[in-house]
C-alpha cells in the first residue's frame, strides 16, 4: 500500500481524486492511503495565519516556515523516510518514468504551496526533491499534487483492473498511445481500420506498433530525439 501525507491548506480540494474513478477505489480498496496536514493546525497566531509579507517587499504574500516544519514533522512522524516533494514550477518534470520511480515508494510526503510560494529555508532544509508539472503557473500546488498522485496511484498492483493498460499507454515506451476504436464500425463514412476488425492479434499489435511511432513522430516528435 502506498501512503501519501498530503500538506496543504485546502484539503477538501482533494476529494477530486479521492472519492471519485480509479483513485477512488484504489484507496477504498486499501491499495493507497490520503493522509492530510493543514498548516493552519500549527499556527501560533490567533487567527490561524500561515503567510507573511517577503523581506525585499513585492507583491503578495510568502508561507512561514515554522507551520509548514511543524506540519512536515507531524507528517514524518507518521511515515517515517517518506521523502518530501514540494510540488513547483521551479522543479523537474514529472514524467513517466519518473511516476514509475515514486511508485516503488512505500510512501511520500507532498507539500502543496500557496501564495507566492514558501519560505526559502524549507525548500533547502526540509525538502529533499522538487517536481513540477509543466512550465506554467497555478494558483497552488494542490492540483500538481493530485496531478502526481493519480500517475503514481494507477502504477500500484492491482489499482488497472487490466495490468497490460499501464504498460501499453502513452510514454510508457517513450512513444504516444495508439488510436483507439469502439463501436459502430462507421461513424460519418469514417470506418474503423480493417485490420482491428480481422481477428489477426499479430498483425493488430503490428499495426498498433506503427501507428505508436506515428502518432509521436507526428504529435511529439521531440519524445523521438530521446
Amino acid at each position: 500500500m502506498m501512503k501519501f501525507s498530503i500538506i496543504t491548506l485546502f484539503p477538501k480540494m482533494f476529494a477530486a481524486l479521492t472519492e471519485f474513478g480509479i483513485t477512488g477505489r484504489a484507496i477504498t480498496a486499501g491499495q493507497a492511503e490520503v493522509v492530510f496536514h493543514n498548516p493552519r493546525d500549527y499556527a501560533d497566531n490567533k487567527h490561524n495565519n500561515v503567510d507573511d509579507k517577503p523581506y525585499g517587499g513585492g507583491p503578495g504574500m510568502v508561507m512561514q516556515v515554522a507551520p509548514l516544519r511543524a506540519a512536515i514533522k507531524a507528517a514524518k512522524q507518521e511515515t517515517a523516510d517518506a521523502p518530501v516533494i514540494y510540488l513547483s514550477p521551479q522543479g523537474k518534470p514529472l514524467t513517466q518514468a519518473k511516476a514509475a520511480e515514486l511508485s516503488e515508494l512505500p510512501a511520500m510526503i507532498l507539500l502543496a504551496g500557496r501564495y507566492e510560494g514558501i519560505d526559502q529555508r524549507i525548500i533547502d532544509r526540509d525538502v529533499d526533491e522538487c517536481i513540477s508539472i509543466g512550465d506554467y503557473v497555478l494558483s497552488g500546488g494542490e492540483l500538481p499534487a493530485m496531478t502526481l498522485m493519480d500517475a503514481v496511484m494507477r502504477l500500484l498492483p492491482g489499482v488497472l483492473g487490466d495490468a497490460k493498460s499501464a504498460e501499453v499507454e502513452s510514454f510508457q515506451q517513450g512513444l504516444l498511445d495508439h488510436p483507439h476504436y469502439t463501436r459502430p464500425e462507421e461513424i460519418d463514412g469514417q470506418r474503423v481500420p480493417d485490420v482491428l476488425l480481422n481477428g489477426n492479434h499479430a498483425e493488430v499489435e503490428k499495426w498498433r506498433k506503427a501507428q505508436r511511432v506515428e502518432q509521436t513522430q507526428k504529435l511529439r516528435p521531440d519524445l523521438l530525439k530521446d
